[in-house]
């Protein structure tokens, strides 16, 4: 049977790569502290989800069939034990960040070190901004253990007074880090230096004055948070409308077990045992004793401006062939293929807005997953409404921990008169695809996109993707194929069936790549050039990795960059060719699906919105899309290349998946600043 490495133990794997950048010496230390945060997000999702899942895999001693762990204790086990060895290696490195930033003058004061400019400020400050979200809850007197939510950070108070120690009273303040603007506040300083205070030692500072009615003067505060199980549960069985189960589902959630707690490990032990009983944990849970910072994760949004380094992200530029030009127009004459974050994202969006208000345009068809908090796509999906266009828009409402903010994009598109399907029963939507239809003096033309990532402004300044702009009309005309099943998903899948270009998910895609590596595998055997390269996000699925497995024992050449999960045992005697297998973790988050196949020489070059894990394979729509453009199609395979060279933050994802740099005494190639430098040399 073959041998895989249990996803959440290569997940582990995978955020330690995140804490890798943290510990680089080499990273602006702007950066280092981000990934801090990032790693800190990361873990916190990881145990929402999929901790929350184990344990629940393990209550109810059945095998789920999404999961292939057949042993969730040990599972669980091994994470406890990687996570512990991470911990320890988090506070080593920001230790080492907080003594950076001392150097550079940058320090965080705490609730005792301030002078008398910065007590006044804090006070000021506590009174003006602060004092009017605080409301302490006397724990002791409250019946019913508050429902604390589990996104947020809060001080454990123990309160007693000089006169009579034995008077001891416990309080919760929730630290109202939205309410407030951030969890940063950065205090008057001497020139050349900037002296930061964290929200939660703001209130600490304050504690005497919130509790004075009480009469306790003698104040013990530490810090704690805890994670609940995220896991959305969706009832199926009632008559309801999606959306009402979804509005349950996410109150539901508010409520989920706590699975984890995270707290200073200098709390007073009574409140401590106090906290553990009502919370239902025990210390045979996950109990994270640390320093006095948790919830990390704010720290993706440390004050800029106390950095003197104006080192800064190369700027996204406007791909040449759409300069002073409408996307429309550009899309009837050729296929443009947008690289994030190298590319501006604005084309989507002028392509979207043109359409609003072309009198010629008769409908725009797209699907959204996640969408930036201010989008630019909903306004100018909006104004298509208003302007007498027929949209439709598929909103995936279960997009996790993006249903809330879909709730409203649904209700907003609702409300103007938009077409708005909310998904599929036990399947999300997942395919990022557009279709716009325009009708010129009785001739009928399509255009659109495909692309590997979300729809969203702000991500991709971020995420690698890519996104094919096209109006071939093979591919439009499958797209229309996806949005006729979205319509009516209960006819079943023969609109799916009928897809000509796309390969749509589920079901046909495994079938299609199947086919794909039989092809290298024959050619392989009959001694013809035969070679796979695969870019994705993660790669879980069994029976893939064990068609892989069996192209590389015949003989194909076979390269991966995975940037996260990685299930395969890439090392194997067996392999006629040892697999090049690498994870490449810098400065953007590489989010792009790109397939290529030899195909004895006339290489088949795809773009997907799909891993290879099941859920995508099996339990989603997705869209992949082949790239027929020769010069599009070279240049994908030209930026794998460049990534496959990268000897500067690619990782060797090898059995062990110990995180070993790629070595190499060749001149040092950093991919994200290569690809940079190709794009923007490029000629059309």
């Amino acid at each position: 049977m073959l041998k895989l490495i249990p996803r959440d133990i290569s997940w582990l794997s995978f955020n330690e790569r995140v804490l890798q950048e943290a510990s680089d010496h080499s990273v602006p230390l702007r950066e280092r502290v981000k990934f801090l945060g990032i790693f800190s997000n990361n873990r916190d999702e990881f145990f929402r989800v999929r901790v929350a899942s184990l344990k629940r895999m393990l209550e109810i001693e059945t095998k789920m069939k999404m999961h292939s762990e057949k042993n969730p204790q040990k599972i669980l086990d091994e994470v406890q034990r990687l996570n512990t060895e991470q911990q320890l290696s988090f506070e080593k490195v920001w230790t080492e960040v907080l003594a950076e930033l001392n150097r550079k003058n940058i320090f965080l004061k705490n609730d005792k070190q301030l002078n008398a400019e910065q007590k006044k400020f804090i006070l000021d400050f506590f009174d003006n901004e602060i004092s009017a979200n605080i409301v302490p809850l006397m724990v002791e007197n409250i019946k019913k253990f508050p429902n604390l939510r589990d996104k947020s950070i809060f001080l454990g108070i123990a309160m007693s007074k000089t006169t009579d120690k034995s008077d001891r009273k416990y309080a919760i303040i929730e630290v109202p880090v939205t309410a407030v603007g951030g969890r940063f506040i950065v205090l008057p300083s001497k020139e050349g230096s900037h002296d930061i205070m964290l929200l939660e030692d703001a209130i600490k500072f304050n504690l005497p004055d919130i509790f004075s009615f009480l009469g306790y003067d003698e104040f013990e505060a530490h810090i704690f948070k805890f994670t609940r199980d995220a896991e959305l549960d969706i009832d199926n069985s009632d008559t309801t409308t999606i959306i009402q189960k979804l509005e349950k589902g996410l109150k539901n959630r508010k409520k989920g077990k706590p699975i984890r707690l995270s707290y200073d490990e200098n709390m007073d032990a009574g409140f401590l045992e106090y906290l553990l009983n009502r919370l239902g944990l025990s210390k045979k849970d996950n109990l994270m004793p640390g320093g006095s910072i948790h919830n990390f994760r704010h720290f993706m949004d440390f004050p800029s401006e106390v950095f003197t380094d104006k080192a800064k992200r190369k700027q996204p530029f406007i791909h040449p062939l759409l300069l002073g030009e409408r996307v429309g127009d550009v899309l009837q004459r050729r296929d443009v293929l947008l690289n994030f974050p190298y590319h501006s994202f604005t084309p989507v969006i002028d392509m979207i807005r043109e359409a609003a208000f072309d009198p010629d345009v008769i409908s725009i068809k797209i699907a959204c997953y996640r969408l930036a908090s201010q989008s630019k796509i909903i306004n100018a999906l909006v104004n298509a409404v208003r302007n007498g266009k027929d949209v439709t828009v598929m909103m995936e409402l279960k997009a996790r921990f993006d249903e809330e903010a879909n709730l409203q994009w649904q209700q907003t598109l609702t409300d103007v008169g938009a077409k708005v399907l909310t998904g599929i029963q036990d399947m999300k939507v997942h395919a990022k695809i557009c279709v716009i239809k325009k009708r010129v003096k009785g001739k009928t033309t399509h255009y659109g996109f495909v692309s590997t990532g979300n729809v969203n402004e702000k991500t991709a300044k971020l995420y690698g993707d890519h996104c094919l702009l096209t109006a071939n009309r093979f591919i439009m005309a499958d797209i229309n194929r996806i949005f006729n099943f979205l319509q009516k998903p209960s006819t079943g899948f023969h609109f799916l069936e009928k897809c000509k270009t796309l390969i749509p998910s589920p079901g046909f895609i495994r079938t299609e790549l199947n086919k794909l590596i039989d092809y290298e595998i024959t050619a392989a055997k009959k001694g013809h050039d035969a070679e796979i390269i695969l870019k994705m996000n993660s790669m879980a699925d069994a029976k893939l990795i064990e068609k892989l497995t069996e192209a590389a024992k015949a003989g194909v050449v076979i390269k991966l960059i995975v940037r996260g999960i990685f299930c395969m045992q890439s090392e194997n005697k067996k392999f006629k060719y040892p697999i090049k297998a690498i994870s490449i973790i810098d400065e953007y988050l590489e989010h792009a699906r790109v397939w290529v196949f030899h195909n004895r020489g006339n290489q088949k070059v795809y773009i997907s919105s799909a891993d290879w894990m099941i859920r995508n394979i099996e339990h989603r729509i997705e869209a992949t899309c082949p790239v027929k453009s020769p010069q599009l199609k070279q240049e994908l395979i030209d930026i794998l290349n460049i990534q496959l060279k990268d000897n500067t933050k690619a990782r060797i994802l090898n059995n062990e998946l110990n995180n070993e740099y790629v070595a190499s005494n060749e001149e040092a190639v950093r991919s994200q600043e290569e690809i940079y430098n190709y794009l923007v040399n490029k000629r059309y």
